[in-house]
């Protein structure tokens, strides 16, 4: 299956570390962060991925090539001028594969991604989305996710105020059918989120996958330090079982 990453953001909040380079050239662990993901993506045998560049992405292209010393096949669908998520999606269509997973450029879930594509695979919806029970607000993020009984998202609210009857939070990784992009406006900048995941519930047709893993983000300087924290830290070995099949310790260390 072809991964997407989202790799176009600013990163303001991070402030000095993103004026003279791209968000997912952050250095986190030693090496880009960006690089992390690319190699959670190899080991679990993603070869074809495509990344979506804007600013400062001249620096990611030239930082990894053709993606040959990680050995995958790196493209790059670079915007002259930010157009969003969906309009990022959208511009570089004709890249995309029937199905794809979707990643976020500034975010780290680690878990077997074979799991979202699935259970794509297996419903009758055009999205799959991963989400993060969070009660203990370990992610710092509010939860923006819904869910009815039989695993499909009936609300998405980033808005949404505290104790909302939102249980879940979106966790960075969502695989979809190209379709979707009939779903956005045909030109100008747009949010993916905002405009095909309302259409997606109201059709019944965003699935979602709930995992016991927590994700990490490289949003502000806490969670950056966190995330550092993270990977530096031993590895633990782990089984994963049938039960809980998301959930595996991280996999390149």
């Amino acid at each position: 299956m072809q991964a997407v990453i989202l790799a176009g953001g600013l990163g303001t909040r991070l402030g000095p570390l993103t004026r003279k380079v791209p968000k997912p050239m952050v250095p986190v662990a030693g090496v880009p962060y960006l690089e992390h993901q690319l190699r959670l993506l190899a080991h679990q045998s993603f070869r074809d991925v495509l990344l979506l560049t804007g600013y400062l992405g001249e620096q990611i292209e030239s930082c990894f090539g053709n993606g040959a010393r990680l050995g995958m096949r790196l493209r790059y669908a670079r915007e002259t001028q930010p157009q969003g998520t969906g309009g990022a999606l959208r511009d570089a269509r004709r890249h995309l594969a029937e199905t794809f997973l979707l990643l976020y450029g500034d975010s780290l879930l680690p878990i077997q991604y074979a799991a979202a594509a699935r259970r794509l695979r297996d419903s009758a919806a055009l999205g799959a989305i991963v989400v993060y029970r969070d009660p203990s607000g370990e992610t710092a993020v509010r939860p923006n996710v819904a869910l009815d009984r039989g695993g499909l998202v009936t609300r998405y609210d980033k808005t949404a105020a505290p104790g909302d009857a939102l249980e879940y939070v979106e966790a960075g990784v969502s695989c979809f059918r190209r379709e979707v992009l009939d779903l956005l406006p045909a030109a100008g900048p747009a949010s993916f989120e905002q405009c095909v995941f309302p259409r997606l519930i109201a059709r019944r047709q965003l699935a979602a996958l709930p995992t016991p893993q927590r994700f990490y983000d490289i949003g502000t300087p806490e969670r950056l330090q966190a995330i550092e924290e993270y990977l530096l830290a031993p590895s633990q070995p782990s089984e994963p079982s049938e039960r809980d099949i998301t959930h595996e310790q991280p996999f390149y260390r």
